[in-house]
């Protein structure tokens, strides 16, 4: 093996160790070193990583490209030079995660900007059959969900569990201020208030059982029955 040959296998080696994102087999060392720049939020190595060749949609072996594993940490400058070399938002791993929906799961409302000048798929679903709308509405990101609903994404998309967003506020919510905020956003935006579950469970039926004095009191000034 030759000295460069060593070299290369050798800082493969350190980047692997040091738990940097490996690039699939045959993509290049700079590759790699795009996937570890962009994990760690180095903006300036990204850049220099892109200058020397990387592959923008470079994958590492979960499937993870350089636009997500930034999207995930919550590096919004790392993800603006990535979406100024045309990085996809849309780019699936292997649990079916996208850039995109990752920010559903962080609330990242700076990352959700940073993204939409690359046009991303609003109708894009997770493992789960949801866009990104829903695990916001579940983890109770209010800010998030007030920009996201200005995209004109469907605010009665139902996931694979049979829940829209407004369902999953209430069902995994606890009913406190933050969830009783999306309510009203949600309302707002238009969401089907009767709209029930598979079992023909409604959000004002789900609210009453689960004891939201307040949130019940929202549904049912929004003409739920």
């Amino acid at each position: 093996m030759g000295r460069r040959s060593v070299l290369l296998s050798l800082l493969g080696s350190i980047l692997t160790a040091c738990g940097a994102p490996k690039a699939e087999e045959g993509d290049g060392v700079v590759n790699e070193e795009l996937l570890a720049a962009a994990a760690r939020g180095d903006a300036g190595a990204v850049r220099d990583a892109l200058r020397r060749g990387a592959d923008v949609e470079a994958r590492d072996d979960r499937r993870r490209t350089a636009l997500l594993l930034a999207a995930a940490a919550d590096h919004v400058e790392v993800a603006e030079v990535l979406v100024e070399a045309g990085a996809d938002p849309d780019a699936q791993d292997a649990d079916r995660a996208t850039p995109w929906l990752v920010t559903g799961v962080t609330g990242s409302v700076a990352m959700l900007r940073a993204l939409l000048p690359a046009g991303p798929d609003l109708t894009v679903r997770n493992r789960y059959g949801g866009v990104s709308l829903i695990p916001a509405c579940e983890r109770g990101h209010v800010d998030y969900i007030r920009e996201v609903l200005k995209t004109g994404i469907d605010v009665n998309h139902v996931n694979d569990l049979g829940w829209t967003g407004l369902l999953e506020a209430v069902i995994l919510g606890d009913g406190g201020p933050p969830y009783q905020e999306i309510v009203r956003l949600l309302v707002a935006a238009g969401a089907d208030v009767d709209l029930a579950d598979r079992d023909g469970v409604t959000p004002l039926s789900h609210a009453l059982a689960k004891g939201q004095t307040e949130v019940a009191a929202l549904l049912r000034a929004a003409g739920a029955r």
